[in-house]
């Protein structure tokens, strides 16, 4: 007999347009393995005013209450990239659910932290809570919800007498980042939990942030409410029930007794995320800079890059010339400009120029793919003009990235925390080896001096100078033992991280099926 699951996230990469970083990996790639398995998935993420105009069936009105008063929202079936049997991928439209200003889905509100995304995606989860209770997705076996985006459904189940069929399904909770905790004030905003459900009572000793006893702590409720509550690493699971030290190391920043209990409770898993090796996206070989040229041209034409022209001339020409004379060592990054993925060089300023240092002494160039935090591209974008060899690209092209994760020598993750990370299982997956931080998922995909290369120390100081160093070891021996470089890259290649035996895990521990 079939299992139903019902995925509810603020992304999904199976689907055009619906995705700003890995969450919507694992809301993609999860599905088609329960699918394999013969059972049925239905998808479901906000609309975001914009995703149910193309492609899109209106299959249901939903009515439902929020803020006190009745509202009425749509749901509409969409067309995925790839059509697979057993999967359905909906969007719920509503005039107050827009698309953000990063990626198009969330907002950045520097002022009042999550503020528009709580009315967002408690709204959303109002809308999902009654399109259950409708059975517009049929008799669920499991929901399985994603970061704090999606948490307001376990308090809808919790405390909302109208969705108490809800607690006839298991409530299995992904935690994808645990710095991002969508904390908001209970009362006396607009963006609070009494203007969103004034209607309902509830127990604030099950939801308040133990740092900020007026607040809820979105995130916290995910794990305190849910049936099995899930982290992305085995190594991550253990960070997170320790104590924060930052910046030297980055732990349960402020939850790590939520999750000691959880723990206890044997609700708390750790299971690594997995990767696709099928069907994998082959570039042409050898015309890296010549591409990027092509791309920076396109984006000097977009009317948005004007600020950036200058730079991206600079950038242009700089390519040209590596173009003549290729260079012998090529290392590589692509990822969001964060705190958590680039502190290192922030914190550190002599950190960048050691690597390119090292760099020059070898005909190396470093290039450096992606967008973020505009701090972050400053520090980026300056350097750029310093050094020669590093080559930032700071746009986005999915043509690029392949090439990048397919025709470079080195891969290089520095996160200051990571909970599981894709990057690095790329690049492997392609016989590049990576340089990462002895953290999280990065220190249960990459084995130093086996599949990879690793770096650690007990303080921020320790760590870069680590860095610099296993930086340097790494590029030695890619020149001065061949026989051992090329044992890493065969070894990097054949380290599987599979979806299937991810997903098995699921079954046994957070699915119980």
């Amino acid at each position: 007999m079939k299992s139903k699951f019902l995925f509810v996230a603020a992304e999904n990469d199976a689907i055009p347009r619906c995705k700003a970083g890995g969450m919507g990996d694992v809301v993609r790639d999860v599905p088609r393995q329960i699918a394999e398995k013969g059972d049925e998935v239905f998808v479901v993420t906000p609309s975001y005013s914009r995703l149910h105009q193309e492609n899109g069936t209106k299959i249901s009105d939903i009515n439902f209450v929020f803020r006190g008063v009745p509202h009425a929202g749509e749901i509409y079936e969409v067309q995925p990239k790839k059509e697979i049997n057993g999967i359905h991928h909906y969007v719920i439209h509503h005039p107050d659910i827009k698309a953000g200003d990063i990626a198009h889905i969330y907002y950045n509100d520097p002022d009042q932290p999550f503020f528009t995304d709580a009315n967002v995606f408690s709204l959303f989860c109002t809308a999902v809570a009654a399109s259950i209770r409708d059975g517009i997705f049929g008799k669920l076996d499991i929901v399985h919800l994603h970061d704090w985006h999606t948490s307001m459904l376990l308090f809808l189940r919790k405390f909302n007498p109208i969705y108490k069929g809800l607690k006839n399904i298991r409530f299995v909770y992904s935690i994808h980042n645990l710095a991002i905790q969508g904390i908001r004030p209970f009362n006396d905003n607009f963006s609070s939990v009494d203007a969103f459900f004034p209607e309902i009572e509830y127990d604030k000793e099950l939801l308040y942030d133990k740092r900020y006893s007026g607040c809820i702590n979105l995130m916290a409720v995910g794990i305190r409410l849910a049936d099995a509550v899930h982290t992305v690493s085995a190594s991550y699971m253990d960070d997170i029930q320790k104590p924060s030290n930052p910046p030297h190391f980055i732990g349960g920043e402020g939850l790590e007794d939520d999750l000691k209990k959880a723990n206890e409770e044997n609700r708390l898993f750790g299971i690594l995320n997995g990767a696709n090796y099928a069907n994998v996206n082959q570039v042409e070989k050898g015309i890296l800079f010549r591409q990027v040229i092509r791309r920076l041209f396109r984006w000097l034409q977009e009317e948005k890059k004007d600020y950036k022209a200058h730079y991206m001339a600079h950038t242009g020409e700089k390519l040209t010339r590596w173009q003549e004379k290729q260079p012998d060592f090529i290392c590589t990054s692509v990822a969001r400009l964060t705190e958590q993925k680039f502190f290192f060089f922030k914190e550190d300023p002599d950190l960048l120029p050691a690597l390119m240092q090292k760099l020059t002494e070898v005909n190396g160039v470093y290039i450096l793919l992606g967008t973020g935090a505009p701090e972050y591209e400053l520090i980026f974008r300056e350097a750029s003009y310093v050094h020669k060899n590093l080559i930032f690209v700071n746009a986005q092209s999915e043509s690029i990235i392949d090439m990048l994760y397919q025709e470079a020598d080195l891969y290089l993750m520095p996160s200051q925390f990571e909970p599981c990370g894709i990057s690095q299982m790329l690049a492997m997956r392609n016989a590049q080896p990576c340089l990462v931080h002895n953290t999280g998922g990065l220190k249960d995909t990459v084995e130093h001096g086996v599949t990879g290369f690793s770096f650690d120390g007990n303080t921020v100081k320790e760590k870069t100078e680590d860095f610099v160093t296993k930086f340097s070891e790494a590029v030695d021996l890619f020149f001065n033992d061949k026989k051992k470089w090329k044992e890493i890259c065969e070894n990097a290649r054949n380290t599987r991280f599979t979806w299937e035996k991810s997903v098995g895990q699921y079954y046994k521990d957070l699915y119980k099926l």
